[in-house]
């Protein structure tokens, strides 16, 4: 691994990279790691797989894995450190939701995993011709012609935007980008575009002028007041809170989209515990980034 430009850049192979992280989540979370966790995922042989595992447990993270007669697997030693992972469940969680996935499209695939379900949001039909020109007209800082709807003007709408990033709200998918028709930086929801984009020129409307998509705002959390001290603290325990205070930190035009995530309403009248068991203390702080 070197750094580059204050970031981490990792000089193995994209598939090894995978594999390691795999192997790592599944010793972690599962507690015994065996060459068909490898040979079942990536399709690769048992001596490849037996060779992915000691490459990882003695050249890429000495000593963090050590073999079990009993569960006759590698299972995570007491001083085992993540290397290729954060070491958080969500991690071996959407794992577990990418091989449901994988297992759904390619029923032959022996990847379906015992005792979890997963509930998935209905997925939003989108023309990969429409990701291509959005993606490209991002990348190359270009203005595309397009036709946009909304609940305010259900009618097709023709607009003229420069795209800088693509985001993912937990339910949907939109582009963040310059309007030129309200010479605003403004989200537009990928569902509703309709037809192609037309790649036109070049535009000095770039994502480094978007001066609220580089302001950070932090977002404090709290229990309900409504709740009483021992379900305040069961709720502080299921946020992951300490003393009672949980602080998030994000981009300015996606305050919002995180309470949204969090099913927070920062405008409900209704503050009741049983529709909000977590509050925002800091409202009027956030205000600005809440949609009216």
């Amino acid at each position: 691994m070197k750094i580059i430009d204050g970031k981490k850049a990792w000089q193995t192979r994209w598939d090894l990279l995978l594999r390691y992280r795999t192997i790592e989540i599944i010793a972690l979370w599962e507690g015994r790691l065996t060459t068909n966790h490898l040979c079942d995922t990536f399709g690769i042989g048992r001596q490849q797989a037996s060779k992915d595992i000691n490459t990882y447990n003695y050249d890429c993270a000495p000593g963090n894995l050590e073999y079990d007669k009993t569960l006759k697997g590698y299972k995570p030693s007491k001083a085992f450190k993540p290397v290729y992972t954060s070491g958080n469940a969500d991690e071996y969680l959407h794992l577990l939701n990418r091989n449901d996935d994988l297992s759904q499209t390619f029923s032959a695939l022996p990847l379906s995993t015992a005792n979890t379900e997963v509930i998935n949001a209905p997925a939003r039909k989108l023309a990969p011709a429409l990701i291509r020109n959005i993606v490209q007209a991002a990348r190359q800082c270009r203005r595309i012609d397009v036709d946009y709807v909304s609940l305010v003007n259900p009618d097709h709408e023709g607009r003229v935007i420069v795209p800088h990033t693509l985001v993912f709200t937990g339910l949907r998918w939109h582009v963040r980008g310059w309007c030129e028709k309200n010479s605003e930086y403004r989200d537009f929801v990928l569902s509703r575009f309709r037809g192609i984009p037309e790649l036109m020129d070049l535009s000095g409307h770039t994502v480094a002028e978007d001066m609220d998509w580089h302001t950070d705002v932090e977002v404090r959390l709290v229990p309900n007041p409504e709740l009483n001290k021992a379900q305040r603290q069961v709720v502080a325990e299921d946020y992951g809170m300490l003393d009672n205070k949980l602080a998030i930190t994000t981009r300015g035009p996606l305050v919002q989209y995180l309470l949204q995530e969090l099913r927070v309403e920062p405008n409900a009248r209704d503050m009741s515990a049983r529709s909000q068991p977590i509050v925002v203390s800091n409202r009027k702080e956030i205000s600005r980034w809440l949609f009216a």
